[in-house]
């Protein structure tokens, strides 16, 4: 596939997640794509995983938009700086109260695309802000 095709892999999958039309992500993941960097506290550990992980998302967060600033692309790799927002709307593990709080953050993902599918996602995200905005607290550290 060339850049472009995987760049439109990419915002389709954005498109998708900012739809809330969980039934098309199967469109751009594969079903047994890798989430390296896990996107909600309480999802599986396992390949695919990351399908329930944007459910939970979603379900936590109302208003939850990806949207990306800057796309860059080479060979099977689309690296994607985006804002990612939202309002605690509903029950999220790591804070099941919602506290009805907005955020936006920026985070950076690095995805692997393979035969046309988001197989493997990468992220660095501002966790600290988006907890301080929210109002939740940091988890302690294990001792």
């Amino acid at each position: 596939m060339t850049v472009e095709a995987n760049k439109r892999v990419v915002t389709g999958f954005l498109r998708a997640v900012n739809g809330r039309r969980l039934d098309d992500l199967d469109r751009y993941m594969a079903r047994d794509v890798i989430d390296h960097n896990k996107i909600i506290f309480g999802e599986a550990d396992e390949p695919g995983a990351a399908f329930d992980g944007f459910r939970q998302q979603l379900d936590a967060f109302g208003e939850c938009r990806m949207d990306y600033q800057e796309l860059i692309a080479e060979g099977d790799t689309v690296v994607a700086r985006l804002v990612v927002s939202g309002t605690h709307t509903g029950y999220h593990p790591r804070m099941p109260e919602p506290t009805g709080r907005p955020f936006a953050v920026e985070q950076i993902w690095v995805f692997t695309i393979k035969n046309g599918r988001i197989a493997e996602i990468r992220a660095v995200s501002d966790r600290l802000g988006m907890f301080q905005q929210l109002g939740w607290h940091w988890p302690d550290a294990p001792a």
